[in-house]
C-alpha cells in the first residue's frame, strides 16, 4: 500500500508531506484548492507523462516521491524481479518511486534510488496502484484488460498460463515441422549433385590434417634431395678407399711400440689420436643415418604431389579449406540420409505437432467454457451492485466473441453495459456517460476487490453530480473494498467522506503577502473532521443544523 507521498515544487505545491495507512482515505476541500494537482503529481510519481508546466514557478526542478510497503506476493515484486530491482532480503519491505521534473521538460526516474526507464516506471505503477476517474482510461475500461480480468474474477488463471503454455508447445512444434519440411525439399532438389559428391568424396577420403602431413613429408624429401650428395661425398671421405683413418691407425700402433721408450712424449700424442679416430668413427655413423633418411623413392614424391593436387582441387570445388572435406563429406551423407529418412521422420514431427494442436484446442475450448460460466456469475454479482449505486435499469454484460486460435485461447471478451431498456447495448467506454462509467467502474472493483485488483486504488470525484442515496451508496461500497485493498478518493459527498477511516483536507493557503499561494494537506481529526463534513452539507456557512446532520452521518457510518 501507499505510505507516504513527498512532493517538492509541483505547481502550487512547494513542499508536501502526507502519511497514508490502509483502510479508506478520503480528501477534501473548495473546488480549486489542489486535489487535482495532488493526483496529477502523484500519477507522475507513477509514470505519467512529464511536462516542464508542472514545475512550480521560480523553481528548476520539481520532484514527488511515493513510498510503497510491498511484500513478498506483493503484484510489483514480479515487475522488481524482471528488472533486477529488488531489494535485498534483509532489507525491510519498502518500496520508493521518485519522479524529477526539470523545467526544460526532461525527467528522470528512480526507483529504491536506483536509476529506471519511464517504460519500467510505469510498468511498476501499473501493478502498484489503479487511478479511477470520470474521464480516465488509464484502468481496465479498456478492452485489452477484460480477458484477464475476467480470468483472476473465475480464479481460471492457472488455466490460461496453461493455454500459454500450450499454445508455445504447438507454435514450437509447427516451425519444426516447417524447418524440417524445407531441409527435406532442398536436399531433393540436390539430390543428382549430392549423390556425385559423396561419391567423389567418398573415393577420395579425405582425412583431417592430411594436407599439412603430406606437405611437410614433400618438403622433408624435397630438402633431402638436395643434401643428399654432400652427404655422401663427405662419407666417402670418412670412410672411403681416401679416409685418413687407416694411416692413422697404423701411426698410433708404431707410437704405441716406443711408448716404453719415451712415455711422456709419446702417450699425449696417441691420446690425441685415439679421440680423432673415436670422433671420425661418431661422424661416419651420423653420415651413414642421414644417407639412410635421405633416401626416398621418386614415386613416392610423385604420388605426394598427386594427392595434395587432387585435395587442393576439391577442396576449390566444394568451397571449403582441405581440412575440412571430411565433415564436408559427412554432411552431404546426412543430407542425402535426410532424402531418404526425410520422409519418416517429417511424418513423425507432423504427428507430434498434430498432437501439441490437439492439446492446445482441448485445453483452449475448456478455458473458453470456463470463462463463458465465469463471465455470467461476474454478471450477476455486477448487475447486483448497481441498483444501489441508482443504476437499476441499466446492465451490465460481459461480450465473449470468439476471435480464432491464439496464445489466451479462443475468445475476445469485452465488458458491455445497457444503460436503458430498449436501447443497444454496448462497449463500456463508448455507451456510459461520465458519471455512469464512474458507477460501473466502482461496482466492477468491489466484485473484483481481492482479484486483479491493485493493491491501491485510487477514486478522481467519481460521486461527481450524485448526492442523497446514490453517494451513500458509493461511500458504503468504497469502505467495503477498502477491507481488502488501499482504497484514497477524490470526493465532494459528505456520504462518503463520513465513512473514512482517515480523511485529509487539502486547502490554498496565501503567502509572501498575497504575491503567491501554495497547497496545504492536513490530516484531520474528530473535532475538525465533523467541521468539514459539516461545511460539506452547508457550504460557505455552517449551521448548526449541518453540525448535527454531519454527527449523524459520522455516526451512522461508524
Amino acid at each position: 500500500m501507499l505510505a507516504r507521498l513527498s512532493i517538492r515544487d509541483i505547481i502550487l505545491i512547494d513542499r508536501l508531506d502526507i502519511d497514508f495507512g490502509s483502510g479508506l482515505a478520503v480528501l477534501t476541500g473548495e473546488t480549486g484548492a489542489g486535489k487535482s494537482i495532488l493526483l496529477d503529481a502523484f500519477a507522475l510519481a507513477l509514470g505519467a507523462r512529464g511536462e516542464a508546466a508542472l514545475v512550480r514557478q521560480g523553481a528548476e526542478q520539481g520532484q514527488v516521491t511515493a513510498a510503497f510497503d510491498v511484500g513478498k506476493d506483493h503484484p510489483a515484486s514480479r515487475v522488481l524481479a524482471e528488472h533486477g530491482l529488488l531489494a535485498d532480503p534483509g532489507a525491510a519491505d519498502a518500496l520508493i518511486v521518485r519522479r524529477v521534473q526539470f523545467a526544460d521538460g526532461r525527467t528522470r526516474a528512480f526507483v529504491n534510488d536506483q536509476p529506471v526507464s519511464g517504460q519500467v516506471l510505469r510498468a511498476l505503477g501499473a501493478a502498484l496502484v489503479e487511478i479511477h476517474g470520470q474521464h480516465d482510461e488509464r484502468a481496465f475500461v479498456e478492452a485489452a484488460t477484460h480477458r484477464a480480468l475476467l480470468d483472476a474474477f473465475g480464479g481460471i488463471e492457472a488455466d490460461a498460463a496453461a493455454v500459454r503454455r500450450l499454445w508455445d508447445e504447438r507454435r514450437a512444434c509447427e516451425a519444426a515441422v516447417e524447418a524440417h519440411r524445407a531441409e527435406v525439399e532442398r536436399a531433393r532438389r540436390e539430390a543428382e549433385w549430392l549423390r556425385h559428391a559423396v561419391d567423389e568424396l567418398g573415393r577420395l577420403a579425405p582425412q583431417a590434417g592430411e594436407e599439412t602431413s603430406l606437405a611437410e613429408r614433400r618438403t622433408a624429401m624435397m630438402q633431402a634431395e638436395k643434401s643428399a650428395e654432400d652427404l655422401r661425398a663427405t662419407h666417402e671421405t670418412v670412410s672411403g678407399p681416401q679416409s685418413p683413418v687407416p694411416p692413422l691407425a697404423t701411426a698410433v700402433r708404431r707410437l704405441e711400440r716406443r711408448a716404453a721408450q719415451a712415455p711422456a712424449l709419446i702417450e699425449p700424442v696417441v691420446k690425441a689420436i685415439d679421440s680423432a679416430l673415436s670422433a671420425l668413427d661418431e661422424a661416419r655413423l651420423h653420415l651413414e643415418h642421414a644417407l639412410r633418411v635421405a633416401e626416398y623413392d621418386p614415386l613416392e614424391l610423385e604420388r605426394i604431389e598427386e594427392r595434395l593436387f587432387a585435395l587442393r582441387a576439391a577442396a576449390r570445388k566444394y568451397n571449403v579449406p582441405v581440412d575440412e572435406l571430411a565433415a564436408q563429406a559427412r554432411r552431404y551423407e546426412a543430407d542425402l540420409a535426410l532424402i531418404d529418412a526425410g520422409a519418416e521422420r517429417l511424418a513423425a514431427l507432423e504427428g507430434e505437432a498434430q498432437a501439441a494442436a490437439t492439446r492446445y484446442r482441448g485445453a483452449a475450448q475448456a478455458l473458453s467454457a470456463a470463462r463463458r460460466q465465469a463471465g455470467a456469475a461476474l454478471e450477476k454479482a455486477v448487475n447486483a451492485e448497481l441498483k444501489p449505486l441508482k443504476l437499476e435499469r441499466a446492465q451490465f454484460s460481459t461480450q465473449i466473441d470468439n476471435e480464432g486460435e491464439g496464445p489466451d485461447g479462443l475468445d475476445r471478451i469485452e465488458f458491455w453495459v445497457r444503460t436503458n431498456p430498449g436501447t443497444r447495448p454496448g462497449p463500456l467506454m463508448k455507451v456510459a456517460s461520465g458519471g455512469e462509467l464512474a458507477r460501473f467502474l466502482l461496482a466492477l472493483k468491489v466484485v473484483l476487490a481481492d482479484r486483479g485488483s491493485a493493491p491501491t486504488l485510487v477514486f478522481d470525484e467519481i460521486d461527481t453530480g450524485v448526492g442523497g442515496a446514490i453517494a451513500d451508496a458509493i461511500g458504503v461500497r468504497l469502505a467495503r473494498l477498502s477491507s481488502g485493498v488501499q482504497v484514497i478518493a477524490v470526493t465532494h459527498a459528505p456520504q462518503v467522506a463520513a465513512r473514512a477511516d482517515r480523511h485529509y483536507l487539502i486547502t490554498k493557503d496565501v503567502l509572501a503577502k498575497g504575491k503567491r499561494v501554495a497547497t496545504r494537506v492536513i490530516e484531520l481529526a474528530a473535532e475538525r473532521r465533523r467541521e468539514e463534513i459539516a461545511r460539506m452539507l452547508a457550504g460557505a456557512e455552517i449551521t448548526a443544523e449541518a453540525r448535527a446532520a454531519a454527527e449523524r452521518l459520522i455516526r451512522a457510518a461508524g
